[in-house]
């Protein structure tokens, strides 16, 4: 039950290697997000990923045991990068371990779903032509949080 905010890239078969450790439960569920090559401002050539170090970490690893604690995971892992990285880089990765399938994919869900709104994380994408705009946040985004507040699982 980890958490890694790095700058260099990572390889999604150690991070699996490393979620499951020797026990791998009944269920594994995995997310991996990439660099999206489109967004509503053009075409993305780069993202660039700001973070709050030791802040970033501490709200990833409350996400986690919450998520935890809620869905009875067995383990959990999440590994989210900063700096700058090229269109279908990986992002980040979050993996959950649990007796059911249900539990680790709704843990999955739940984690990521949370780190998109609490992680102070901040994005900024560069636009081919060269301008640069900073990521807001989307309403979606926000709603899916609220519906986990309001879920009782």
């Amino acid at each position: 039950m980890t958490v890694s905010v790095q700058q260099q890239a990572f390889d999604i078969q150690a991070q699996y290697e490393l979620l499951l450790g020797s026990r791998a439960g009944a269920g594994v569920a995995t997310f991996t997000g990439y660099v999206r090559d489109l967004s509503e401002g053009g075409t993305v050539t780069a993202l660039e990923l700001e973070h709050y170090p030791g802040m970033t970490e501490k709200v990833l690893g409350e996400i986690g045991a919450s998520a935890e604690q809620r869905f009875g995971l067995l383990g959990w892992r999440i590994v989210h990068r900063f700096g700058l990285l090229g269109d279908q880089e990986a992002i980040v990765w979050v993996g959950t371990v649990a007796d059911h399938r249900t539990e680790a994919f709704a843990g999955c869900q739940f984690i990521m779903d949370s780190l998109k709104t609490r992680a102070p994380f901040w994005k900024r994408e560069h636009l081919d032509g060269g301008n640069a705009l900073w990521v807001k946040s989307k309403a979606e985004d926000l709603d899916r949080e609220l519906a986990w507040q309001e879920k009782q699982v």
